[in-house]
This record gives C-alpha cells, structure tokens and sequence, in this order.
C-alpha cells in the first residue's frame, strides 16, 4: 500500500506537472535504454562494451 508520502507527491505532480522538455528527456532516456537492451539481447552489441563479472576473491572482506 502507499503511504501518505506518495498521495502527497501525486498531489503536487497535478498541481505542478513536470515540463514537455522534462518530460520529453525521461522519454528519451527509457528509449536509449531500451535500445541498448535489445542490441545487447540480439547479440549486436559489441564484446569490448561489455561488462565483465568479477566474483569476490576468496579470503577477502568487503567488495
């Protein structure tokens, strides 16, 4: 369930709705990331911008 906090902030949203540019941006940057998403998955996307994994060594604390 939501909290109060999250009824509060819908209400400011209608009150004051982000701008068309604002707006516009977060569009933006979902569609990149989904892009990038599919050309990884379709196997387009390049092995040397891919992240590696890198397991804990054995004996060490922390990261």
């Amino acid at each position: 369930m939501l909290g109060p906090h999250w009824f509060l902030r819908m209400k400011r949203w209608v009150q004051h709705p982000p701008s068309g540019r604002r707006v516009a941006l977060v569009f933006g940057v979902v569609a990149a990331c989904l892009l990038i998403v599919t050309l990884e998955r379709l196997g387009y996307w390049p092995e040397w911008m891919t992240a590696e994994r890198v397991g804990r060594m054995p004996g060490r604390g922390g990261f």
